[in-house]
């Protein structure tokens, strides 16, 4: 392809996505950065409710929860959370977090609108006092709070929606539906079903008193894909319009998508990507629609070489992941960023620690203290269950990171267990915002980052701290004159 990228020319879309890295590593303190910077900031949907409850019990510094629920359009949900959450003082050494029930396939209105507020709030604080735009990530396969996460956004005026882990084909119609406060509807992946029988998800904005008279911004929709098939397929069947395409790459932290065809492994346990596992940009190309890049590509030279092959632009997260603002605890920020000076981290793809069957990049340091299989089985947030008709005809759920008796009770495979770890509550550890376990026990954090990790001083230097903007002028440093 012809490489003569014009820098200069006005552009309709951003140039860096900031990637929406899970469980609060994506905050809104972050997106407001690199929005304010004129690309796109994005904060992760993914386990957002229960970390404004846990910010809520650790006496919300600041006052920004608070100030954003202040602008929730449904007040009497700001003040029952409030009333059942809210601690002035933190809590007291030692104190465990009071749990949010765990979403089932019908949670009742206040679960969901406790969703709606959480979202709304994180997209809120994000897009405050600019007009930068703002974008949330959410996981596909973590379907049963998806759509009031995604109307709490809208609610919010939220920009973009990303989505992978999964196939989103469904979501184009659903953000259709909310912008019109109209019922939205999703199909409910549960094992056990009969041939033909079918379970759904339903949101009705209706139910939470919605004001019809006024439509909300319809955000464009960008799913995150690995290949230019899969890309194909959602530009012509998903059920609404499709605004362009995130590539992601297997370098990329996080889930990874598993490899095409027979999995392989190499000498260190990892999945093995071949070709098949490489996009045909040209068929990208002949969509006409814009896509980013991403896993990889996140430096200055990759920014240039995206944009020579007609990419709009890269989506970045290990080097947003370790800034200043970015919703990782400060002492692990520090612990990584030395050790990766020192040379004494990796990162691995692991085949199995993930609940969801998804490969999981997972940073490796001795001595680390990250969680490890001697973790005492705990399923108390649940985000990563999976739905199945019983023997008994009722819906239930698991996850291969339970206790390992609950699991085979319900009828899982007792080899699923093997390697599985809790991410729902290691990656809350990763923000500060860990369970208070019984005996001093606490949980541990499980750090995800991008191969880049390795290299991350190559780009930065080797200064012990940096900001989200000095991530983006280093981005736009290849492309700029002089």
């Amino acid at each position: 392809m012809d490489t003569t990228f014009d820098a200069f020319q006005p552009r309709l879309h951003p140039l860096i996505i900031q990637g929406g890295m899970g469980a609060g590593v994506s905050n809104w303190v972050l997106a407001r950065a690199v929005a304010l910077k004129g690309q796109l900031g994005v904060v992760s949907g993914t386990v957002i409710d229960t970390i404004l409850v846990r910010r809520l019990q650790d006496g919300d510094f600041g006052g920004h929860a608070r100030r954003a629920m202040a602008k929730f359009p449904m007040p009497e949900v700001s003040a029952e959370v409030l009333k059942r959450y809210f601690l002035p003082e933190g809590r007291k050494a030692g104190e465990p977090y009071r749990l949010l029930p765990m979403y089932r396939q019908s949670s009742d209105a206040l679960r969901q609108r406790i969703t709606m507020l959480a979202n709304f709030v994180e997209v809120h604080l994000a897009k405050e006092g600019h007009s930068g735009p703002v974008g949330i990530n959410l996981l596909t396969k973590v379907q049963m709070p998806n759509l009031a996460s995604l109307y709490g956004a809208m609610l919010a005026g939220v920009d973009y929606v990303l989505m992978g882990a999964g196939i989103p084909k469904e979501i184009p119609g659903a953000l259709d539906a909310l912008a019109e406060h109209a019922p939205a509807v999703l199909k409910f992946d549960v094992g056990g079903l009969p041939p033909g029988e079918l379970e759904y998800l339903l949101f009705n904005p209706k139910d939470h008193g919605a004001d019809r008279t006024k439509p909300l911004l319809r955000p464009k929709f960008l799913p995150i894909v690995t290949s230019h098939t899969l890309a194909i397929s959602l530009a012509s069947k998903a059920t609404g319009r499709v605004d362009g395409f995130v590539f992601e790459a297997p370098p990329a932290g996080g889930h990874n998508a598993p490899p095409r065809g027979e999995l392989r492994l190499n000498d260190r346990g990892e999945p093995i990507y071949g070709e098949r596992d490489v996009p045909d940009l040209q068929r990208v190309r002949d969509l006409g629609l814009p896509f980013w890049m991403a896993g990889g590509v996140g430096s200055a030279a990759g920014l240039r070489e995206a944009l020579n092959v007609g990419a709009a632009g890269i989506q970045v997260g290990t080097l947003f992941a370790y800034c200043e603002e970015s919703g990782l605890a400060p002492e692990i920020k520090q612990q990584i960023l030395a050790g990766v000076a020192e040379g004494k981290v990796g990162v691995r793809t692991d085949p199995r620690i993930s609940p969801t069957g998804f490969p999981f990049k997972v940073v490796t340091m001795a001595g680390g203290g990250f969680q490890d299989a001697a973790r005492k089985r705990v399923c108390d947030l649940g985000y990563l269950r999976t739905a199945f008709r019983n023997l008994a005809g009722k819906l239930d759920y698991r996850c291969p990171a339970e206790p390992v008796d609950d699991f085979v009770r319900k009828g899982g495979p007792i080899g699923e267990t093997e390697g599985r770890g809790c991410l729902c509550n290691a990656l809350l550890a990763n923000i500060g915002h860990g369970q208070v376990r019984p005996a001093g026990v606490d949980e541990k954090p499980l750090l995800t980052s991008g191969d880049e990790l390795v290299t991350i001083v190559k780009h930065l230097g080797a200064r012990a701290r940096y900001a989200a903007a000095d991530v983006v002028d280093y981005l736009l440093s290849g492309i700029r004159r002089g």
